[in-house]
């Protein structure tokens, strides 16, 4: 899964530009069920899981009877700790955190971004906006998220459509109790942009730049197999190189040391405590965390239980 640490949402207000026309046929809009969810068992005790993925299609509606079915025979629903920033969340921490936002010291994007990465960051800019100083203040990740953003907002992509929050709201319309993990040892994003290393963040800004670039189509295309329900073709998507230079450096940086290997044990620990318990329980967990060689669902297996693809 891409492990760069500021992801954003929301509808783009700059100017949008046509979207390639490569791109236009692979656009999903209206209701959509999603892929279906597997199910881990041991005896009598049971528990569903349901693939999650962002961006999605802008426009698209979810709803999926079978999720709403398990919910009713469902003890507990989990969902992860948000660990993104969404748009709303930067507006916010522009008033509450402004500085830890923003480029310091008078300076602008261009003074600390490598020259290369910024003539690469202006130059998708300028494809995207009518604005050739957009951003310049912001901090890099931040400057590489909103450009993404808009990216994704005029090629018909979006992250508003958040899965974990809307089974949340149908676990509480049916009274199901929620449980929010929370990875061990992981803070708020803010603490890991506070101490992220500059070289961590460049290589998070190119691996951005890369979706930027010429990632879009893998992922329109990704966020169509999810919403017709198409598992094997998501697993065939695979992230660019850029990406996984990007996890390496987080896991060397000291706020988002091992990130994706608590997530994993994590939901590794909790899916096991509600297997052993008994009863039905319903998780949302990020897709990618899914089908990953060696990931969540090899990892299930391994221990013994069992396993049934959707």
């Amino acid at each position: 899964m891409i492990a760069v640490i500021v992801a954003v949402g929301c509808s783009a207000t700059c100017h949008a530009q046509q979207p390639p026309a490569v791109m236009e046929d692979v656009v999903v809009t209206g209701e959509r069920t999603g892929p279906g969810m597997w199910r881990v068992h041991r005896g009598a005790a049971q528990v569903w899981i349901l693939g999650s993925m962002s961006p999605l299609p802008k426009g698209i509606t979810w709803r999926s009877k079978q999720v709403e079915q398990v919910l009713d025979g469902s003890s507990q629903v989990l969902v992860q700790k948000p660990f993104e920033i969404g748009i709303a969340r930067i507006l916010w921490l522009l008033i509450t955190e402004r500085n830890s936002l923003l480029v310091r010291g008078g300076k602008r994007l261009k003074d600390v971004l490598p020259p290369d990465l910024h003539a690469r960051f202006s130059a998708q800019r300028t494809k995207y906006t009518d604005d050739p100083n957009k951003w310049e203040r912001f901090r890099p990740l931040i400057a590489a998220a909103f450009l993404q953003r808009e990216a994704f907002h005029q090629v018909g992509l979006s992250t508003r459509l958040d899965i974990g929050a809307a089974v949340r709201t149908l676990a509480k319309d049916r009274k199901v109790r929620v449980e929010e993990l929370k990875i061990a040892g992981v803070s708020d994003v803010m603490d890991a942009l506070k101490t992220l290393p500059p070289a961590t963040e460049n290589a998070c800004v190119a691996a951005s730049l890369v979706t930027v670039e010429r990632d879009l189509p893998r992922l329109l295309d990704r966020a169509q197999a999810w919403a017709n329900g198409n598992v094997e073709r998501i697993a065939k998507l695979r992230e660019p190189a850029e990406v996984d230079a990007c996890r390496a450096a987080l896991d060397k940086g000291v706020g988002a040391a091992e990130l994706i290997g608590r997530m994993r044990r994590s939901w590794l620990a909790v899916i096991e405590k509600y297997l052993q318990s008994g009863g039905e329980t319903l998780a949302v967990v990020n897709m990618d965390m899914l089908l990953e060689p060696g990931g969540l669902l090899d990892e299930l297996r391994a221990k013994g239980y069992e396993v049934d693809a959707p």
